[in-house]
């Protein structure tokens, strides 16, 4: 079959990341003739970016939590998790000779912790199997005839394929080429497309000139952030963030931008609550901020009592009211449950990942398009988001195995039919 198909039938894969890269491996060893596509000098930029602090690939936490981070779309993500999750992607990178390792957040790193060595070793063994790249490549959509256009430093071309693979990302990072330019083009085909959406992502809030400019860069350690969805139910996780000249980023924000995002679209903010005192309970911090304070300022008693100072001393004053901060009682509930008013996500481009993208509604279970058979779409241009921590690059490698699997699947009945 793999002779035949590979007498019969090319592939092309837009897009070299995770996912049109994975989907390029499992075609050439089906027996496939792959080109693939990328619009930047070289392929995989945002991976290699990605890593660059640490490239955190998956997470060993349980199956059942793993899936919960999908939310809303853990149903669409689950069967490409079942196939190809957390330990056939540490399995895989141990075959290209990059060994991982759990780190005491349960977060699995290359021993390196660095991209290049694993994208290095894996496009040396794609091109050894024939993959053909072509890069400032950028697709410009399809001809009247459905031959795919591409702008490149020659010139237009114009070529053929018996299927083709779209992976071309999200629309963050558009200087690595993620810019979502592919949306109008897709569209024009009549494919549904959920817009795109900022997603790991900063907020902005509306701080006072005199915070911003005093505590912009700072980083607030140790706290637990709790948000209250629409439906009442609580969501709290303990970490850290930065605050930004224009409002706050970083893990701890990321894990919930999600729910800010959408609560600020619904309704024009949300409101995190921080707890600022971990391990304090309200009463021990009502009696020590009831005792007397002489001649200390308000600050100095805040500190000597309750150990706050620095930037979450000024958060205390950048988000309270006079009354509130000059109240024992009132600031004790207020350092356990601080209110941070976020009025606007940050813009697309700055975001870690994008929510949005090609609707599952429109894939059958290979992520083909049903409307036209022998496109498929792969990684991060779905409709799908995650948190940071492994679960994003743990999906698009899924998902790019999955499409190499359903395009040799589609490409064999086609060579049946034909023998017929």
């Amino acid at each position: 079959m793999e002779s035949n198909l590979s007498r019969q039938f090319s592939v092309i894969i837009i897009g070299g990341g995770p996912a049109g890269l994975m989907a390029a491996e499992v075609l050439t060893r089906g027996g496939v003739a792959v080109d693939l596509y990328d619009a930047m000098p070289s392929v995989g930029r945002k991976f290699l970016l990605a890593g660059k602090g640490g490239l955190n690939l998956t997470h060993a936490e349980a199956q059942d939590a793993f899936l919960s981070r999908y939310g809303i779309q853990r149903a669409a993500i689950a069967p490409l998790l079942a196939t190809f999750g957390p330990q056939e992607l540490r399995d895989w990178t141990q075959e290209l000779g990059v060994e991982t390792f759990v780190g005491s957040s349960g977060r699995v790193f290359p021993l390196e912790k660095k991209a290049a060595p694993l994208l290095r070793a894996w496009l040396h063994r794609l091109r050894r199997d024939g993959v053909q790249f072509h890069v400032r490549h950028r697709w410009l959509g399809w001809t009247p005839d459905g031959a795919l256009r591409f702008d490149t430093p020659h010139g237009e071309r114009v070529v053929q394929a018996s299927a083709v693979v779209l992976a071309l990302g999200g629309g963050s990072w558009a200087k690595l080429g993620s810019d979502g330019a592919w949306v109008p083009l897709v569209e024009r085909r009549g494919i549904p497309v959920a817009p795109l959406r900022p997603a790991n992502c900063g907020f902005d809030a509306p701080w006072s000139e005199h915070f911003r400019t005093r505590h912009g860069g700072e980083p607030v350690k140790t706290v637990v952030a709790s948000f209250a969805d629409p439906g009442g139910d609580i969501f709290t996780r303990p970490g850290e963030f930065v605050v930004t000249e224009n409002g706050v980023e970083g893990s701890l924000i990321y894990a919930f931008s999600a729910r800010l995002r959408d609560a600020i679209a619904a309704s024009g903010e949300a409101v995190l609550h921080l707890d600022l005192a971990p391990g304090w309970d309200v009463a021990r911090l009502h009696a020590e901020l009831a005792r007397p304070r002489g001649s200390r300022s308000h600050s100095s008693h805040l500190q000597s009592r309750t150990g706050l100072k620095g930037v979450k001393a000024a958060l205390l004053r950048e988000c309270l009211d006079a009354e509130t901060y000059a109240d024992p009682a009132r600031l004790a509930a207020a350092i356990k449950a601080l209110p941070l008013r976020l009025i606007a996500p940050r813009p697309l481009d700055e975001a870690i990942s994008s929510a949005g993208g090609v609707r599952f509604e429109a894939l059958d279970e290979h992520l083909m398009i049903r409307a036209h058979p022998g496109l498929f779409c792969a990684g991060e241009m779905l409709d799908w988001e995650a948190p940071t921590g492994g679960y994003l690059l743990t999906a698009c490698f899924a998902s790019g195995r999955a499409v190499g699997a359903g395009v040799l699947e589609w490409l064999g009945r086609r060579a049946e039919s034909a023998s017929r």
